[in-house]
């Protein structure tokens, strides 16, 4: 299966699990679909025509631990991040996301059995190219010490993330991952987290009614409450990579670009999608038969010997 054309589902997937947030036991199943229909999510439990929503970072609404997508009629769905993470990694771009709740599960806290249940359904290579968005100049977003920005990358994907924590077990760490050349296991496997000392006031803004130690790894002080302990040394920032990995899927189209944050997250992220692509200076869309004939043209090109 080659990268010059876009993809989609043998057969349907379906998975059931929890919301994270709402606590509410929900049903998903994926499907395949046509060419140039992106990701499309719906509300069967919504019996009527406004439940469909389109996963574009132009629809993200209150991206409060959690990235959340509402139609213009106000129908929503939230947690979308690590499904999407799972598209955009292992390569599907259209498919259509059915659920009776208004979340995705959460499962394990992680993408992996998203991850699991695409490589089950096997992936079918279509007929039309797939497009890719070129970086052309650098785009930055600052909210006080936390900041994001992208900046032009050829032909690749590279996220630079810095995670900065006043606890003594998770600290400052940063990692970069280039999606050419790196393995996505540990970034698929890394779960959810968040500080004990905030669970309270998590559960005081409505969220986290369906967290446990089964889908979110809890630090309190310098230990962790799992019995299972990480599964990573790098779980943390692994797990703000894969989110990142999934808010950026919310583009429509695969990135070529070099990603850099500290203290980053959904809302950050969002903003940085939002002003990119404010500016059609900022970017352009490009296929793989585009960019060959570019590289062609390059090597054809005469070199001046001597100076």
């Amino acid at each position: 299966m080659s990268n010059f054309n876009q993809n989609t589902l043998k057969q349907k997937i379906e998975l059931k699990g929890i919301g994270l947030h709402n606590g509410v036991e929900v049903n998903l199943t994926v499907k395949p679909a046509k060419p140039n229909t992106g990701i499309v999510f719906k509300r069967i439990d919504i019996n009527n025509d406004n439940n469909v929503i389109h996963a574009t970072f132009k629809n993200v609404v209150e991206p409060i631990l959690c990235t959340k997508l509402r139609n213009e009629n106000g129908v929503h769905v939230s947690t979308v991040e690590h499904l999407m993470a799972a598209f955009y990694g292992e390569g599907i771009d259209n498919a259509l996301v059915e659920v009776d709740a208004p979340e995705i599960p959460i499962m394990d806290g992680s993408a992996v059995d998203f991850v699991d249940a695409i490589r089950s359904a096997g992936i079918e290579e279509q007929d039309i190219p797939r497009k890719f968005i070129k970086v052309l100049k650098k785009i930055e977003v600052k909210d006080g010490q936390k900041f994001i920005s992208i900046e032009p990358l050829n032909q690749d994907l590279i996220i630079d993330f810095e995670i900065i924590f006043n606890n003594p077990l998770i600290r400052t760490r940063r990692k970069e991952f280039k999606f050419s050349h790196d393995d996505l296991t540990e970034i698929y496997n890394s779960r959810t987290f968040c500080l004990y000392e905030e669970i309270d006031n998590i559960k005081r803004m409505g969220l986290a009614k369906g967290g446990s130690l089964e889908n979110a790894i809890v630090v309190q002080g310098s230990r962790i409450l799992n019995e299972d302990g990480l599964r990573n040394r790098h779980e943390f920032v692994y797990h703000k990579i894969l989110d990142c990995l999934g808010d950026i899927m919310l583009s429509g189209n695969r990135i070529f670009g070099h990603i850099k944050t500290s203290q980053g997250g959904h809302a950050l992220t969002n903003k940085l999608l939002m002003k990119f692509f404010s500016d059609e200076a900022n970017w352009k869309l490009e296929n793989f038969e585009n960019i060959e004939k570019q590289n062609e043209n390059s090597l054809k090109k005469p070199v001046a010997i001597g100076a």
